[in-house]
């Protein structure tokens, strides 16, 4: 079984989202992501046995929490970078509160044998990808960057708002999300 931990964005954002992906989709021939599979990982746990969902859930219950985290989606950007693409992003701010998440649950499932993330936390949205089969040459940006250039200026690509209040682990399983279990950040 495939598990992450995340936190649901809400539907206002989703469907800021989803419009901006229809702007942009006729663009760029990208492999764009479900807006309904959008989340923000916490931790990517990875592959780990069904018989030991239950201590994953027991260690996810045992994270610290201060209170409910103010989130916000703006901004955008391009992994690794713009030059050579393979991911394009809706970032995401959420402080030191989201920092500490993030930290919190990668340690109490550190505890059961997952490995530490290798790079700093860096949370965001995935809207679209660029396949490793596919040359980044070979796939036409031209069209997206002059439409993402006649975009108001003031609109700082900010998609909205809100105050996350539970995370959840989630299992992965074909493109399909479901929730395996919720987590009370208050």
């Amino acid at each position: 079984m495939r598990l992450f931990v995340a936190i649901d964005i809400p539907d206002a954002v989703r469907a800021a989202l989803e419009a901006f992906q229809r702007l942009l989709r006729p663009t760029a021939k990208l492999s764009w992501s479900a807006v309904a599979n959008l989340h923000i990982t916490t931790k990517f746990i990875g592959e780990w046995p069904e018989d030991r969902i239950a201590d994953v859930t027991l260690a996810l219950g045992t994270v610290p929490v201060a209170g409910p985290i103010e989130i916000r989606v703006k901004g955008i950007g391009w992994f690794p970078n713009e030059r050579r693409p393979r991911v394009f992003w809706a970032g995401v701010e959420g402080g030191e509160a989201l920092r500490a998440l993030a930290r919190d649950t990668g340690q109490a499932v550190a505890a059961l044998g997952v490995p530490a993330e290798g790079r700093p936390y860096s949370p965001h949205l995935t809207l679209a990808r660029i396949r490793e089969t596919v040359p980044h040459e070979t796939v036409p940006l031209e069209a997206l960057q002059e439409k993402l250039r006649m975009l108001p200026a003031g609109c700082g690509y900010d998609f909205g708002v809100f105050r996350a209040t539970r995370f959840f682990l989630y299992l992965s399983r074909g493109g399909k999300y479901t929730q395996l279990a919720g987590f009370p950040l208050e």
